[in-house]
């Protein structure tokens, strides 16, 4: 009998209208809102790139095996087609019937070309002929011959042009470069910040384009092209090379979305679909603005601090002395950090030590995604102009993150340090950093193992853990998986760390299946996982198995969940929630109770077949038992959120879960930050109690 599965882009689908719900809520800040919206927009955007485009590629190639939820190709198409409509339309409803007019009433005035005043108009010409028009190239749209290429996710403005003498028409486009913003500031009467958008400022000047021709119509759009183009690794000889010539392929690849405004006239929408070779299957016509991913920046406007959400800052650490070197807080203990809540400065100071101190003789590390001004590759950099050994694995398969990796990993070239361009037929999604250290004669190797990129930008608006520790079992186990990913070795005779892709998921299902072996005995057996995403079918099959056994298990899934909880007979005991807060949601853990000897981890791998069969992953056990405590606390504190966490039903669709009556909504986020909060100002109490004698100097 085949198992009960949910489908993977569905179940995604519903992730973003959890996310949207969020914008929806009328008691949230109202520029949290904005930001809510702009985030369901731009998932949308990768979401048509990556996952709809490797379905389009792969109905094009006539395949029609279903997937474990038993959809074809064809059918889950379809299926994404009527849900995206739906959501859309909540978007838009959300945007026009509340956003709009509570920005205005607010001091944030949207405002259309038409609506505007004649000094206004003048202020906008004027910044149109001196900032925008020399940055415009029209494209003309010849009948015969072959259509202009139109950038990916653009706002493009086409325009039906009728020449003045002969009344002869033709078609042309004018692409709007993303560097000029989709705002045009103008003064206004009332105060606040009055704007334009850019693409309505375009199309009413678009005649200063086109001497001698009038404009008859025009209309805005927006192309989504494929984006699941992936570099052929078995031929390549040069993996930047190649990967330089992926990239170019993705500016010419499909259509998989078409957004047209409307209204727009027949003919212009006939031409633009020819242009983009958009079958009415990936038109979709919008009622209001298109790319509603750029409004993010509504959301970070200066001077409406009153519309937004307090500041969270992180909190210092109370394991780490301030001041003190990080080798010699992390000699003291292991260091367990919970981001944002608790700062990522420790695991920055880690690096950026590392680089100055001349006891240290070499850093190895792997860089996924990083920050556009990485405080991380500045100090690697140092550090190899400083004559340290570092080894850097840069992963040029990091989609979208692909040419800035192969910038800086140039940049770490030229300052002498060895790049590793990932490895052949893998992601490398580890996070692991190690540094070897001189002291008193011998090597001591220190290491950071996470849950999230080495990204000080994300490492503010994402939950991580990180674990910074000298044991020697884990740095011997770090040695080996460099030596096993720079040298191409096998990822074999850990002591400590579990890698993907060759023992993760045995490990897991080892672990299912003891805790349902003891549940059949009538031991007590329990399983918690907090992850991204729960995809892997085996994995799905073993929890469905100890569901079956009578194990307890609890599941906190931010987004992609392919188990349908709460069946009467395979998932009867097996509850899934989602929480979706003012940070992303992004560490993994997982707790296993083990006959009350539990085993707890944290990875920078989620449940899916990706992760466990086709990335180089690491799950880390923590030893520790402050840190075991912790996390176990973490991880019991998220299932009792009753303000952010919706409840994931069966079908796949969710519920938000309410308190109990009589009882308080309980936050998870909230709470975590004011327990940072609380025992930085305890530490910092305690040290300002401590007396500290004066040694003098000899």
């Amino acid at each position: 009998m085949s198992l009960p599965f949910i489908n993977r882009e569905l179940s995604w689908l519903e992730f973003n209208q959890r996310v949207l719900n969020e914008g929806l809520r009328s008691d949230l800040p109202l520029l949290e809102r904005v930001k809510f919206l702009a985030i369901t927009a731009s998932n949308l955007d990768e979401f048509f790139q990556v996952r709809v485009g490797g379905l389009m590629l792969m109905r094009r190639s006539g395949r029609k095996t279903p997937d474990p939820s038993g959809m074809t190709p064809l059918q889950q198409i379809q299926a994404i087609r009527r849900r995206v409509q739906k959501m859309m339309e909540d978007q838009y409803r959300l945007l026009s019937d509340e956003l709009l007019g509570q920005l205005d009433a607010a001091g944030i005035h949207p405002h259309r070309m038409r609506d505007i005043d004649a000094a206004q108009s003048d202020q906008i010409s004027a910044h149109f002929h001196a900032n925008i028009f020399p940055l415009l190239t029209p494209l003309s749209v010849e009948a015969d011959g072959d259509p202009p290429l139109v950038p990916d996710l653009q706002l493009t403005v086409a325009c039906k042009l009728v020449d003045s003498e002969d009344q002869s028409i033709r078609y042309a486009l004018i692409p709007i470069p993303e560097s000029l913003g989709r705002r045009i500031p103008i003064t206004s009467s009332s105060g606040g910040h009055a704007f334009v958008l850019i693409e309505d400022v375009v199309a009413t000047f678009a005649e200063t384009l086109f001497p001698g021709e009038d404009v008859s119509a025009s209309g805005c759009f927006r192309v989504t092209r494929n984006g699941d183009i992936a570099v052929q690794e078995e031929d390549a000889i040069d993996l930047a090379g190649e990967m330089e010539d992926v990239l170019a392929a993705r500016k010419l690849s499909d259509t998989v979305r078409l957004e047209l405004e409307t209204p727009i006239s027949r003919d212009v929408a006939r031409v633009i679909q020819d242009v983009c070779q958009a079958g009415p299957q990936v038109v979709y016509r919008i009622k209001g603005p298109l790319g509603l991913a750029s409004f993010m920046d509504l959301a970070f406007l200066p001077d409406f601090d009153r519309l937004r959400d307090k500041e969270w800052p992180a909190q210092p650490s109370p394991s780490i002395t301030p001041g003190e070197s990080m080798f010699d807080a992390i000699s003291r203990q292991d260091i367990l950090l919970h981001h944002p809540y608790e700062s990522f400065e420790p695991v920055l100071r880690m690096i950026e030590e590392a680089a100055d101190d001349p006891t240290v003789l070499s850093i190895k590390q792997v860089l996924y995604r990083t920050a556009k001004q990485s405080r991380v590759i500045d100090a690697l950099i140092r550090a190899a102009e400083n004559g340290k050994h570092v080894t850097v694995l840069v992963e040029l398969k990091a989609r979208f993150d692909e040419a800035r990796n192969l910038h800086r990993a140039e940049e770490l070239q030229r300052a002498g340090a060895q790049i590793v361009y990932g490895v052949k037929g893998l992601k490398t999604h580890a996070k692991i950093c190690l540094i070897v250290r001189r002291e008193a004669g011998r090597l001591r190797r220190y290491v950071h193992l996470g849950t999230g990129n080495y990204n000080e930008s994300t490492a503010r608006l994402y939950t991580d853990i990180s674990l910074m520790t000298c044991r020697p079992e884990y740095g011997a186990d770090a040695s080996l998986f460099f030596n096993a990913v720079t040298g191409r070795s096998k990822l074999l005779r850990f002591q400590r760390l579990v890698p993907a892709p060759n023992a993760m998921k045995p490990k897991l299902l080892e672990l299912i299946a003891s805790e349902a072996e003891r549940a059949r005995q009538g031991g007590q057996a329990r399983i918690l996982a907090k992850i991204n995403s729960l995809q892997d079918p085996e994995i799905i099959a073993a929890l469905y198995d100890a569901s079956n056994a009578g194990v307890d298990i609890q599941l906190n899934v931010r987004g992609i969940c392919c188990l349908k909880p709460g069946g009467k007979k395979r998932a009867k005991n097996i509850r899934v929630v989602s929480i979706i807060d003012r940070y992303l949601e992004h560490a993994r853990m997982f707790y296993f109770h083990q006959g009350g000897d539990p085993e707890i981890f944290i990875s920078s791998a989620d449940w899916m077949g990706r992760n466990l069969d086709r990335r180089v992953e690491l799950m880390i056990p923590i030893e520790d038992k402050d840190a075991r405590r912790q996390l176990l606390k973490i991880l019991e504190t998220l299932f009792k959120d009753t303000r952010q966490a919706s409840l994931i039903l069966p079908d796949g669709t969710s519920e938000r879960i309410e308190p109990a009556k009589g009882k308080k909504p309980f936050r998870a986020q909230d709470y975590f930050y004011r327990q940072a909060r609380r025992k930085a100002k305890a530490r910092e109490h305690e040290r300002a109690m401590t007396l500290e004698p004066h040694v003098p100097s000899e």
